[in-house]
């Protein structure tokens, strides 16, 4: 079928503008092309040089899904991303700097973001605005305003959005959750969200020069222009308040999806936070110890609770987090009773070395017994005073493929992780940071997505936005 093509000029403008591609008659069912049985979905990565590495090894497993373009305002690592590419032994792909010149591409199906955190959302209602269906790094936003605005991007323009809480679509999650739903440890009141993960100091960076072949503005992008410093760049990103969300943002984000899921709870009514950034002399803004208390308001008048936990020194296994059978001090990790690990207990070490022991996944907590997730796959559950081992099971499936599969069908409804539930999760990230960042308690209206009578608060959950490349007010 024929469509009308909007201009290179007109696309920047429209979307410099913050306006709906509609405003040209570009709408997005004419980017959109049908697919038949056996067309390859075309997906175009952005930002290649951490995760969208694993984006383009993931995408390229999926058969039929073809890596048509890649784009990162880095040279250096595009060109080599695009020799890793040919290296798969398929056809060289498009390579952009500018987004909003790959998105003039109509060979273009889906696009996949994995670039810093303040370019996640706009990137996407771009993409949206010009018809491609998206898979969205996580955290889906930089600020809740954006993430709200994406939700309605891609209910507006009918796209398939997938965000990157892969854990949703292992076998061994959906079984854990269907425990906590079917009643196996009780009523379940209490979900935490463990973070324990070694992150050493980042130290300090002078201001220097851009490094030949990086766009700094497109990479600054909606951020404030700041001058070039190692430390506000690659990776380091994460650690910096205009681009990054911390660790909170980075790994806890898994955590508080999963705690919120398997509470079945939407957004909190309070949000209560506290740390620091403790022992190192470094440029680092974020804090790397934070504790965090939401509460949640459930149905049938209940409330529930959430504990999400930060730290980089990893002291425990709990729940046989992390260490398997037991840690790596060789104490044994709670829940076990048998007469092997009572014997191995005389290990006296301090604690683990090894970062393959970082504690990271969830506790659940019921009127029957508790139910542990270790990592994105697997869960145990003990039962009764008596800590009894019940249930347990371990699966993984591919995210990536759960997208291609619903670009190929269209049925939004079989996504995974959809946006809206990604939002409300996102958000769980940002009134944490607001909350430690403000030093106080914030109460939360769900309906109205606002922090009751605090407008500092909500001005950080508003975030800023630099032209030319600011979210729409109007979607």
């Amino acid at each position: 079928m024929s469509s009308p093509k909007a201009s290179r000029r007109d696309f920047l403008k429209l979307t410099s503008a913050g306006v709906a591609s509609t405003a040209l008659g570009v709408t997005a069912s004419s980017y959109a092309k049908i697919m038949g049985a056996n067309d390859r979905v075309r997906v175009a990565v952005c930002g290649v040089r951490g995760r969208g590495k694993d984006h383009i090894y993931g995408f390229s497993r999926v058969p039929l899904t073809e890596i048509a373009a890649l784009c990162d305002v880095d040279e250096s690592v595009l060109n080599q991303r695009l020799g890793d590419v040919e290296k798969l032994g398929v056809p060289k792909p498009k390579s952009y700097v500018d987004v909003r010149k790959l998105l003039e591409d109509k060979d273009i199906d889906a696009i996949s973001i994995a670039t810093p955190n303040h370019w996640h959302s706009l990137m996407a209602i771009w993409a949206c605005q010009a018809g491609k269906d998206v898979y969205v790094e996580k955290p889906c936003s930089h600020n809740c305003f954006e993430g709200r605005q994406l939700v309605r991007a891609v209910k507006k323009y009918n796209r398939i959005c997938q965000h990157g809480s892969q854990s949703r679509s292992n076998p061994g999650m959906l079984e854990a959750i269907q425990h906590l739903r079917d009643g196996t440890i009780g009523d379940v009141y209490m979900a935490r969200a463990l973070c324990y993960k070694w992150r050493p100091s980042i130290g300090h960076a002078e201001v220097e020069a851009v490094p030949a072949g990086v766009n700094y503005d497109l990479w600054t992008g909606p951020a404030p222009l700041k001058p070039f410093t190692r430390n506000r760049f690659h990776y380091n990103w994460h650690w910096i308040w205009d681009t990054g969300n911390g660790e909170v943002g980075n790994q806890a984000i898994h955590e508080i999806d999963i705690a919120r899921w398997g509470l079945g709870v939407g957004f909190p009514v309070s949000v209560s936070a506290m740390g620091g950034h403790f022992m190192f002399d470094d440029d680092q803004e974020t804090p790397n110890t934070l504790n965090a208390s939401f509460c949640f308001e459930a149905p049938g008048g209940k409330r529930k609770m959430m504990e999400l936990e930060v730290r980089h020194w990893i002291t425990n296994h709990e729940a046989e987090i992390g260490a398997g059978a037991y840690g790596a001090s060789g104490v044994p990790a709670a829940g076990l009773t048998t007469e092997s690990t009572k014997k191995s207990s005389n290990k006296q070490s301090l604690g683990p070395k090894d970062a393959k022991t970082n504690t990271v996944g969830n506790i659940f907590y019921g009127s029957k017994g508790y139910l542990s997730i270790d990592g994105y796959d697997s869960y145990k559950t003990w039962l009764t005073d008596q800590v009894e081992p019940g249930p347990s099971g371990k699966g993984s499936a591919d995210h990536y493929a759960n997208f291609i599969d619903c670009v190929r069908s269209r049925r939004a409804q079989d996504i995974h992780s959809p946006i809206e539930e990604a939002h409300i999760s996102t958000t769980l990230v940002h009134l944490a940071n607001a909350s430690y960042r403000l030093g106080r308690t914030l109460r939360f209206d769900p309906a109205q997505e606002q922090v009751i009578g605090d407008e500092e608060a909500n001005r950080l959950l508003r975030g800023s936005f630099r032209a030319p490349y600011i979210v729409p007010e109007k979607i």
